[in-house]
């Protein structure tokens, strides 16, 4: 397991507020609905003005300094170009202020923009319009890190997945009507130019109403000195994200997925035209369908989660963006030529329900991939920089979109079609992905506990509150199966360290998990001294670094059933503990309905010998008590009793 950074510290309004049933009861919670209504109504703004500009130039307006082919890579490179200058002076302001009033002053300046991008489309005046987009994205720029190093203040560990879908989901679903809206409006005869300018003024007073009642969320790292020279802050902040290397693995994961997505979008209109032989509004449904598959698979991650920040579904996210990429190809290769096609007669088409499948497939799946890399950054960067890691992120995003173009562009250029693009891309993506599931093997290892927990077995967490979201803690848990390691890194939020019997790596495929897990092999002291001693000593380590170590106090796998006398290791590393000035709990956790399956010991033969002894689906539980005073001695046949009691609920 790769280890963790410093706890993230949270707004202690969020650890207490109540429970809700999910993610959407945040919309009636003060510390989230007004945020989540602002950034809503910035997104469709955004979006709004710059689809209307593009039409208005392509279409409308006579421009010679600005060709209508170039009209579009001119709008979303000036857009993109303060992200690349300024995110990292926009992170370290969000981490230095109170982050309400930041995102207030962005909402006033939103306001100056669009009423001076107002007189810019009264006026028809391209050069007034393009310093707006500029300027526009210097506002977004500035709102990125506050609107990702808010949520964390805000949310507990529980909500933080549901409150990054909403976020998520908001978000492209305001890209979605910002363009629809700006593409309507601008079109009107007449009074097309004053509806937009009048839209984009309203808009950005709505959001800064909105954003008067975002609750006070306070500096992280008031006493922080700005360094207004954006090209060394921004490598310090590079540096500074590589500091936590899973941190920054996933940055990078984000940031190859925004790649990815803007390879698609960016090739919607070529390939509505060229390959799916439809008209605008042809274009236009590929992109409602993308936007609708980003909103459900950002809102299915808190489902699938069971409302942790469950990094086991990224695997799955890039396993479909893959899969569905591929599928699109061979969809949309042999579609034969034919007469532009309005709407109505594409839908009439059966080979078009499976292009607008894989679609909307691909981009569900690009939703359960960021969703939880979004909220593990959260969660993991190290409270007092988060903005400023945040930042670093915005800064990856755009360089990685400009690639994206280039890369793109160059392959349109060599004689690939649309398709092959998206075949090459696809193949890429599997090649990247696998790359940094092998890089940080938590992810690869959290998809495997997901997939057994979810797939191969029905299993239900009780008391699971008592795991420990932050400091050094044991878990103590009865030892039934092959996959109970498996099971315990399923049901908690946090990474664990694992001390196991050095046999159990001999198994094939669990042994090479469990090595990839780091899991810390140990052996009878008369039979290996020196792998006892290691093991201790590790074991050591990982309490010392703040981490969770899960151990086995029977020293091996039950063989009828039956709870086995606990051995005296953890008491041993209790006592290494407080020698080192740590006071650490003790969780008992017990695993019940594992003895008979699969992967467990049967009194007539040995494990894994029937796949199906017991079918599929079967019910099995963590039962999970409150941790054992850290100040009080902990004798192994007292906690055999806790362990025993907990089995005893079945």
């Amino acid at each position: 397991m790769t280890h963790p950074a410093a706890p993230v510290a949270v707004d202690p309004a969020a650890t207490a507020a109540p429970p809700h049933p999910n993610q959407f009861a945040l919309l009636r919670q003060r510390r989230f609905a007004p945020f989540f209504w602002t950034q809503f109504a910035g997104a469709a703004n955004d979006n709004l003005f710059k689809f209307a500009f593009t039409v208005m130039v392509t279409y409308q307006l006579q421009v010679a300094w600005l060709p209508p082919a170039l009209a579009g890579l001119v709008i979303g490179a000036l857009f993109i170009l303060p992200f690349l200058l300024l995110s990292a002076t926009a992170g370290q302001i969000t981490d230095k202020l109170e982050k309400t009033r930041i995102i207030r002053f962005v909402k006033n300046l939103e306001i100056a923009i669009m009423a001076v991008a107002a007189a810019g489309f009264v006026a028809e005046s391209a050069a007034v319009l393009l310093a707006c987009v500029f300027l526009m994205g210097l506002h977004s720029t500035l709102f990125g890190p506050v609107k990702f190093a808010y949520l964390p203040q805000a949310l507990s560990e529980r909500e933080l997945t549901g409150g990054n879908g909403m976020v998520e989901m908001g978000t492209f679903v305001a890209i979605l009507l910002g363009n629809v809206a700006g593409g309507l409006l601008v079109a009107l005869p007449q009074v097309g130019h004053a509806s937009v300018a009048a839209a984009c003024v309203l808009l950005a007073l709505a959001g800064r109403a909105v954003a008067q009642a975002i609750p006070p969320a306070p500096a992280t790292d008031p006493g922080l000195r700005i360094n207004w020279n954006p090209v060394s802050e921004t490598w310090r902040n590079l540096r500074l994200a590589h500091g936590n290397i899973v941190v920054f693995r996933s940055l990078l994961g984000i940031s190859w997925m925004w790649f990815f997505g803007a390879v698609f979008l960016s090739q919607f209109p070529s390939f509505a035209k060229d390959v799916l032989h439809g008209d605008e509004q042809v274009a236009s449904l590929l992109l409602v369908v993308f936007s609708v598959g980003i909103g459900t698979g950002s809102l299915l991650c808190e489902v699938l989660s069971r409302r942790h920040v469950e990094i086991g579904l990224v695997p799955l996210g890039a396993i479909g963006m893959s899969v569905f990429a591929v599928d699109l190809y061979f969809a949309s290769r042999a579609l034969p030529e034919v007469p532009t096609m309005g709407l109505a007669t594409f839908l009439a088409q059966p080979a078009h329900w499976r292009v607008m499948a894989d679609l909307a497939l691909l981009s569900l799946s690009a939703g359960l991939y960021s969703v939880p890399m979004y909220a593990l950054i959260q969660l993991r960067s190290q409270a007092t920089h988060r903005a400023r890691i945040i930042a670093a992120n915005n800064i990856l995003n755009a360089l990685f979109m400009i690639a994206s173009a280039v890369l793109a562009g160059a392959l349109l250029s060599a004689g690939f079609s649309v398709p092959q693009v998206f075949l090459f891309t696809a193949i890429a993506n599997a090649l990247v992905a696998g790359y940094i599931f092998l890089l940080v093997p938590e992810y690869l290892l959290r998809f495997v506990a997901w997939m057994l927990s979810r797939c191969v077995y029905r299993f239900r967490v009780r008391g699971e509150a008592h795991i420990p979201t932050e400091g050094a803690a044991i878990l103590a848990c009865n030892h039934v199966s092959f996959v109970d390691a498996v099971l315990l890194m399923a049901a908690s939020p946090r990474p664990i360290y694992f001390l196991m019997d050095h046999r159990i790596f001999r198994v094939p495929v669990l042994g090479w998990l469990f090595r990839l897990a780091r899991a810390i092999p140990i052996a009878p002291q008369k039979d290996d001294p020196a792998t006892y001693d290691a093991a201790f000593e590790r074991a050591a380590q990982v309490l010392r670094e703040g981490d969770l170590l899960a151990i086995f106090p029977e020293g091996g796998i039950t063989r009828d059933g039956q709870l086995q006398p606990f051995k005296g290791g953890i008491v041993k590393i209790l006592e290494r503990a407080r020698a080192d000035g740590l006071q650490v709990p003790v969780v008992p956790m017990a695993l019940t309905h594992l003895w008979g399956s699969f992967f467990s010991r049967i009194e007539e033969g040995g494990a894994m010998v029937r796949p199906f002894r017991r079918g599929l689906f079967n019910r099995v539980g963590l039962n999970v008590g409150a941790p054992l005073p850290a100040h009080l001695p902990v004798q192994p046949e007292a906690l055999r009793e806790r362990v025993a009691a907990l089995l005893a609920l079945g």
